[in-house]
């Protein structure tokens, strides 16, 4: 279906959507953080139904358009016409976080070497600099079950999130609820830039030996309550704009 059939079909706050997920897309590939066609980012459509956008399965993050986005159900069902299937790991976590959580616009998954090494670690982030202490105050954990076929995870999904923003999945990946597009990538570039720092801390000391310098404890939990605070309206205002720009740059046509 051409993208101008599509956005024909929808109502203008649906296509601003798109264009935002289709734009987060573009931004995961130039930051090099895709899996070839694997890992997904999703977009709840305003509503009663819970619908919500989601890639299609077999496009490369680099050539997501607006259009191409799929339109599914809490059932898995597909809303709209698409020749792609959709990642059923995908459905499974982005659905049970949709289903429960009113506030979650957008939902992130990525399986990013730093990333995936930070949640494979038994003591998982640590409060090693300003970043991760920001980040902390917002962090969850879930266990691995192995690839995210079964819907029976979903609930345990659900549980271990909460509320927060943010979690690590063991052995397995990144994960970001945002309000906004804007705001789970802005939540996501934060998180994986504490895994790479940290990844990067511990091998230099492995190599020299040396000793970490430390945070005192009260300036860390200064930083913890700052990281609770919403992440929103710089991520709208500030950061999105930005992003915009630079893919409009580096990689247009995610627009149409």
């Amino acid at each position: 279906m051409a993208g101008t059939d599509v956005r024909g079909s929808v109502t203008a706050e649906e296509w601003k959507i798109r264009t935002d997920l289709a734009a987060a897309y573009r931004l995961v590939a130039l930051y090099g953080w895709d899996d070839l066609v694997f890992t997904h980012i999703s977009a709840r459509i305003p509503g009663p139904e819970h619908h919500f956008l989601i890639n299609p399965y077999g496009m490369l993050f680099e050539e997501i358009t607006a259009s191409s986005l799929v339109k599914v159900g809490l059932d898995g069902n597909k809303v709209s016409d698409s020749p792609y299937p959709v990642n059923p790991a995908g459905f499974t976590i982005h659905s049970a976080v949709h289903e429960v959580r009113e506030d979650a616009g957008c939902v992130m998954h990525l399986h990013t070497p730093d990333g995936t090494a930070v949640a494979t670690l038994s003591e998982g982030l640590l409060p090693l600099n300003q970043t991760a202490q920001l980040v902390l105050a917002d962090l969850a954990y879930h266990d691995y079950e192995g690839v995210a076929l079964d819907h029976d995870e979903r609930p345990r999904l659900q549980r271990d999130l909460g509320d927060k923003g943010t979690m690590l999945l063991r052995n397995h990946g990144t994960l970001t609820v945002g309000r906004t597009v804007a705001e789970a990538f802005t939540r996501m570039y934060f998180l994986e830039r504490a895994c790479t720092m940290q990844v990067r801390t511990l091998s230099s000391r492995a190599g020299s030996g040396g000793t970490l310098y430390p945070t005192e404890d009260a300036v860390i939990e200064k930083n913890k309550a700052l990281g609770k605070m919403s992440l929103g309206q710089i991520a709208d205002l500030l950061v999105w704009p930005a992003l915009i720009r630079k893919l409009c740059r580096q990689s247009p046509g995610y627009e149409s």
